[in-house]
């Protein structure tokens, strides 16, 4: 069960009036907690700030933030070893009606949950993927970021909540494959590695900004472009970034078939040194 603070002090309901509430008025980061330390903090922060800052809402210090995250772990409990810390960061209370000109008493919300690793097996065979019906909007402002406005995903992801499938793929109005319903794709083809551009549509995750800049480091590209449905035919390998799960292989989708390559396992190792302790 989650645990959730509001200025360091624990609560169990916001107010109704709340615009995040009412409208979907903010943003969030869900955080892995690793060892008692939040991995990717500061993609996590970098990310919020750039959403605050389109959203006209106030960026609450990161230095309160990180005060408030340690207070929670110490005061939830939810185990600091392994665990995942949701962040929301809403426009605060406000009268009736979709128009505000700026958003200075933001509401802060953390909320502490427990978690485990998932199996084992899913890193070495694969994941069942399937490709969802629901496609994403385009040329949205709030493209790349991870606004509470979560709706598409809701619906991506229900059309497969009972068929057994991990992940669901999603595609805008022009057939290009954008992302997963809770991750990033990658997919390589004749050993180059592809991700879709997230400019028109999408969320640009955290754990996806680390793939790419550690595999730059280590001298391998990722090529940012478009991926067409007709492309997925093609690829040799397909797998998925997540804050939570690291990397993980994709062995299916829908009717497609991939084996776990080795440009796969070489960047899961690689993720592995960078600390990325699930992709061992």
């Amino acid at each position: 069960m989650a645990e959730w603070f509001l200025n360091g002090a624990a609560v169990e309901q916001v107010a109704a009036s709340d615009r995040g509430f009412q409208y979907g008025d903010g943003l969030f980061e869900t955080i892995a907690i690793r060892d008692g330390q939040a991995r990717l903090w500061s993609y996590h922060m970098d990310r919020l700030q750039k959403g605050c800052t389109r959203l006209n809402i106030d960026m609450p210090a990161m230095s309160g933030l990180s005060d408030s995250l340690n207070a929670a772990l110490q005061q939830s409990n939810a185990l600091s070893g392994y665990s995942v810390v949701k962040i929301i960061v809403s426009a605060g209370t406000g009268l009736r009606g979709y128009g505000r000109i700026s958003a200075d008493s933001p509401t802060v919300l953390l909320g502490v949950f427990p978690a485990a690793p998932l199996s084992i097996n899913s890193y070495r065979d694969g994941i069942d993927t399937v490709l969802c019906q629901t496609r994403l909007a385009v040329d949205s402002p709030t493209a790349g970021l991870k606004t509470l406005n979560r709706l598409e995903q809701v619906l991506a992801r229900s059309e497969f909540v009972n068929t057994g499938e991990f992940e669901g793929l999603t595609m805008d109005a022009d057939d290009n494959i954008i992302c997963g319903t809770m991750s990033n794709v990658f997919f390589v083809n004749n050993n180059a590695i592809l991700t879709p551009s997230l400019d028109r549509c999408g969320v640009k995750g955290v754990m996806r900004r680390h793939v790419i800049q550690t595999l730059e480091e280590q001298g391998v590209d990722v090529h940012i472009q478009p991926v067409t449905l007709a492309d997925l035919q093609d690829v040799d390998e397909v797998f998925v970034s997540n804050s939570q799960f690291g990397v993980m292989p994709v062995s299916s989708c829908s009717d497609l078939h991939w084996a776990v390559g080795k440009t796969t396992q070489k960047v899961m190792s690689i993720m592995a040194d960078s600390g990325v302790v699930e992709c061992r």
